[in-house]
C-alpha cells in the first residue's frame, strides 16, 4: 500500500558536496505537515552509500594495523576494483528490500530517500542504474542536483572537518582524489534522450534537475525551500503520470 499524496522513493544524486545531504537536513527540520503539502514527502528514511563505504575504509585501516592487507581498498584508499561500486548499489537495493519485508505497508507511512554520487571514472550513473532493482525503479523519482566541477571542489573543501571524516555533513575527499573520481560525470549523456524520464530496468523513471550553482543548500533557508518546492511539484506531476500509466 502506498500513500497517494507522497513519493514512495526519491533518488537524490549529484556530484559530491553538491548539496544532497544539506537538502535532506533541511527536510528533516521542516514540520511534517509542511513536508507533505510543499514537497510530497511525509516521514522518510534514508539509504546513503557513504556510511557503507566508510565502514570499508575503517575495516581496511584496522586490518592494516593488524598486519593484514585491506579487503576493499589499496594503500591510497582507492577501491580494489570497480565491482565494489556496484556492490554499494546492490546493497542499497538489499536495504530497501528489508524495509519492505519488515513492514508490508511501509510506503503507507514512509518515503525512502536514496543518496549517492558517481563519476565516469568508475562507470557513472549509467553503470549504477544498471544495478538498481526493478522494484525500486517502479517506485522511484529522481532529483538531480546540478553543480559544476568547480563548485563541487569548492564545497568539498569548505565542508571537510578532519576531526569528523565519517560525518554525513562534514566528510570530504582530498582534491586529487575528488578530481580523479568525480571531475567527469555522465548525467547529461544519461538524461539527454528524454527531458522527463530515464529508462531504468525497462521502467520510465521521472526526473528533474535542481540547479544549485548559486548554493542555496548551505544556508538551509527559504531560497532552498522555494526552489525545492518548485522542482518537486514538477516531479510530482511526472510521477503522477507514471502511476496512471502503471
Amino acid at each position: 500500500m502506498s500513500n497517494p499524496d507522497r513519493f514512495e522513493v526519491l533518488l537524490l544524486i549529484a556530484r559530491p558536496a553538491a548539496g544532497k545531504s544539506e537538502l535532506i537536513d533541511y527536510l528533516k527540520r521542516a514540520p511534517l505537515a509542511e513536508r507533505v503539502e510543499r514537497f510530497h514527502l511525509g516521514e522518510f528514511e534514508e539509504i546513503d552509500d557513504f556510511p557503507m563505504l566508510w565502514t570499508w575504509f575503517e575495516e581496511d585501516y584496522l586490518l592494516r594495523q593488524m598486519g593484514y592487507p585491506g579487503l576493499h581498498t589499496d594503500e591510497q584508499g582507492m577501491f580494489l576494483g570497480n565491482q565494489l561500486w556496484d556492490v554499494l548499489i546492490e546493497r542499497i537495493c538489499l536495504e530497501y528490500e528489508k524495509k519492505l519485508r519488515d513492514s508490508p505497508d511501509y510506503h503507507s507511512r514512509y518515503t525512502t530517500i536514496i543518496e549517492f554520487a558517481r563519476g565516469k571514472e568508475h562507470g557513472g550513473f549509467q553503470r549504477a542504474f544498471a544495478h538498481l532493482s526493478k522494484k525500486l525503479a517502479e517506485r522511484m523519482a529522481i532529483l538531480y542536483i546540478q553543480v559544476s566541477w568547480q563548485e563541487s571542489l569548492r564545497k568539498n573543501r569548505a565542508r571537510f572537518n578532519p576531526d569528523r571524516p565519517d560525518s554525513i555533513l562534514e566528510h570530504g575527499l582530498p582534491d586529487e582524489k575528488l578530481e580523479k573520481l568525480y571531475r567527469d560525470v555522465d548525467w547529461e549523456q544519461v538524461s539527454r534522450s528524454d527531458p522527463d524520464f530515464i529508462s531504468i530496468q525497462g521502467v520510465k523513471v521521472p526526473y528533474v534537475v535542481f540547479e544549485n550553482e548559486d548554493d542555496v543548500t548551505t544556508g538551509r533557508g527559504e531560497a532552498l525551500g522555494e526552489r525545492l518546492e518548485q522542482r518537486l511539484e514538477h516531479l510530482w506531476a511526472l510521477y503522477a503520470l507514471k502511476r496512471e500509466a502503471a
